[in-house]
């Protein structure tokens, strides 16, 4: 048997198997109730990488049969179906480079969801400027802390209003509005936790709230503005390789060429 019929015949194995592992339709999804994935930050809810409903199915495939019908996570279940398809399709060309291509296929997951969870962090600092000035409106206008929480997490939009509809849904179940609050820090970053206690402390003890949400405010609004600040001097640098990579050859063809080919022509006549 030629490697020629090999690499066709594991090719058209590997295309059945992804057919039969294939998601379901988006439409099939929204009847059954099933989600379409992980949000990503920066993007729509529920919107994921083409390969990774595909993987992770073909993982849990895996190891439903390897744990005899135990349901496993989905980044594990995305790895191993990463690392699987990675190496499946450099086994029949290449099979030395199938090794790396299944530990790179194992790895880019986890750092795809380490991405993902950093742009999510990032955008929940991002919105925290405009949430606190909602919430200073809030309690200026006499609100107590439950109505100011509720009033701003359905008005604003973003990922931190969503948050405080979150804990707006568990004192509705009958939680105590601090508990919720105090939980919020662990989902949405550290860079909520000034705001997530100064509310807590405000429900919990009586504390004085529109003087602590008049200062925090006025210090994530410096933050962001030094956010901002960075990130207009890291754009030099981060546009240094595109010139250069783009910007240089073009000048070498049209300036460098055309003296070289007339030097080399001048050198043959």
């Amino acid at each position: 048997m030629t490697p020629a019929l090999v690499a066709s015949a594991w090719t058209a194995l590997v295309v059945v198997g992804a057919y039969r592992l294939r998601p379901a339709p988006t439409r099939v999804r929204a009847l059954t109730g099933e989600p379409s994935g992980p949000p990503i930050a920066g993007g729509p809810a529920g919107g994921v990488a083409s390969t990774e409903p595909l993987t992770e199915r073909l993982g849990t495939w895996v190891l439903r049969r390897v744990r005899r019908g135990a349901v496993p996570d989905g980044l594990t279940a995305r790895r191993l179906g990463s690392a699987l398809l990675s190496g499946s399709l450099l086994l029949p060309v290449f099979p030395p480079a199938a090794l790396g291509a299944a530990l790179v296929g194992y790895l880019l997951p986890s750092m795809r969801a380490a991405r993902a969870e950093k742009r999510r962090l990032a955008a929940m600092a991002a919105d925290l400027p405009d949430v606190v000035d909602l919430l200073v409106l809030g309690v200026g206008a006499g609100l107590t802390v439950h109505l100011a929480v509720a009033a701003v997490g359905r008005r604003a939009s973003g990922p931190l209003a969503d948050e405080l509809q979150r804990v707006v849904a568990a004192v509705g179940l009958g939680r105590r509005l601090a508990d919720a609050l105090d939980e919020v820090p662990g989902r949405a970053g550290e860079a909520v936790r000034p705001l997530s206690s100064a509310l807590a402390s405000a429900d919990r003890y009586g504390a004085p709230l529109v003087s602590s949400l008049e200062r925090l405010a006025t210090e994530v609004r410096r933050d962001r503005r030094r956010r901002a600040e960075e990130a207009a001097r890291k754009l030099p640098v981060k546009l240094l390789f595109p010139l250069v990579a783009c910007t240089l050859p073009a000048f070498a063809l049209l300036t460098v060429a055309p003296l070289i080919a007339g030097a080399i022509r001048s050198l043959h006549i």
